[in-house]
């Protein structure tokens, strides 16, 4: 895939419609779109609950418009919880999520992260594959809003 045209930055303040609009149209995209609840309260605070927190929240954008995103949010002493993985539906399959991925990755390691969490919907198939093809391992099943939900874990190797 060729992702040379995607530029990805950290989030900033100015971002946060599209990162909503992005949020809600990938998630209704797959069917699994909870609805609003105090769950989404981290995307109209990311810079406290990512970036201030000592995480990180990636933006790529397309021609001007950011398509693709994810973040690490600190959950413990060396690990974090990959969040908020979205690509907007009409530029999925052309490798962005595995971009912001790897840049999340790398991120995590310059952070000194040895533990990376993150969890999705059964439904989410195409999400599961990314998240195994990078190592992720399933570490147990829930339920959230309706939705049955599988929590991979992954273990990062020293620098």
């Amino acid at each position: 895939m060729n992702t040379a045209m995607l530029k990805i930055r950290r989030y900033r303040p100015g971002d946060h419609d599209e990162v909503w609009d992005l949020h809600n149209a990938a998630l209704h995209a797959v069917a699994a779109h909870a609805g609003s609840g105090e769950w989404d309260d981290d995307l109209h605070h990311v810079e406290a609950a990512y970036l201030r927190a000592g995480g990180e929240f990636l933006v790529g954008l397309l021609d001007g418009r950011i398509v693709a995103m994810g973040a690490l949010k600190p959950t413990a002493p060396g690990q974090a919880e990959v969040k908020r993985m979205r690509v907007r539906p009409d530029v999925q399959r052309r490798g962005f999520g595995q971009a912001i991925l790897d840049r999340l990755l790398r991120r995590a390691r310059q952070l000194g992260l040895r533990r990376l969490h993150l969890d999705t919907t059964v439904g989410q198939a195409a999400a599961r594959a990314l998240y195994e093809k990078n190592g992720f391992v399933e570490a147990g099943r829930s339920r959230f809003a309706g939705f049955d939900v599988i929590r991979y874990d992954k273990t990062l190797p020293p620098p």
